[in-house]
């Protein structure tokens, strides 16, 4: 098991910007990050891959002048640095070493893009029904029930283009939180009733690649009530 560093605050120094060594910045409990995160592991890149984690809530002023859009993640790599989770994801996936997470079936990689377009509007559907006041938003339930059925396309596996690939690492750390955040504010469960997500869940938890990066879920959702002002 990997030690992980200790989260930097404003207080921290900060680490030497381009000096050969590989950094992703990041925060533990930040999913967009979490995404990176779980590249890296699957990838065995933790010797090549430096975690550098952030206190999003007393953030390091001198992270703004590391990357100016002063948002985790980013990856210092080759005296540059990257942003944008989905971007980052397929970056690592083409300049390491380590098992490939993009098929080269292009029926399959058609569907990743259409699946990766499709993150952000599953994820504003779902943050608007939490912040939504009463029961579960309509819109929230069919932004589920599309992920449970866009899961059964392929039946050569579990996830979402049969195989584990980059589609499932962009998605895994909203549907784990979702799955905290709507039990926890909605008592809601998102699983019941679709066998696809309980069954792509079950399997995620066995790679330990994402294992890894899993959070506290009772901290998750208190950070998650604090945000929402709840």
């Amino acid at each position: 098991m990997e030690a992980l560093p200790p989260t930097l605050t404003s207080a921290c120094e900060q680490p030497s910007l381009h000096d050969g060594t590989t950094r992703l910045y990041m925060s533990y409990v930040c999913p967009y990050a979490q995404r990176a995160w779980i590249t890296r592991n699957y990838k065995g890149l933790q010797e090549e891959i430096k975690l550098v984690p952030l206190n999003l809530a007393d953030k390091p002023a001198w992270y703004k002048k590391v990357y100016p859009n002063n948002q985790v993640p980013s990856l210092e790599h080759n005296n540059k640095i990257i942003g944008e989770s989905l971007d980052l994801i397929k970056y690592i996936d083409s300049n390491f070493d380590g098992p490939k997470l993009i098929t080269n079936d292009p029926e399959k990689q058609r569907f990743a893009e259409e699946l990766l377009g499709y993150s952000d509007a599953f994820n504003k559907a779902m943050l608007d029904g939490l912040r939504s006041k009463g029961p579960v938003t309509a819109e929230a339930v069919a932004a589920v029930d599309k992920i449970d059925s866009y899961l059964s396309k392929f039946d050569d596996g579990p996830f979402f283009l049969g195989q584990f690939s980059l589609v499932d690492i962009a998605y895994v750390p909203f549907i784990d939180g979702f799955q905290i955040f709507f039990a926890g504010m909605k008592n809601y469960d998102i699983r019941n009733g679709r066998v696809h997500i309980q069954k792509f869940i079950e399997e995620l938890n066995k790679i330990d690649a994402y294992t890894q990066t899993k959070q506290d879920p009772q901290v998750l959702l208190a950070l998650t009530k604090k945000k929402f002002g709840i």
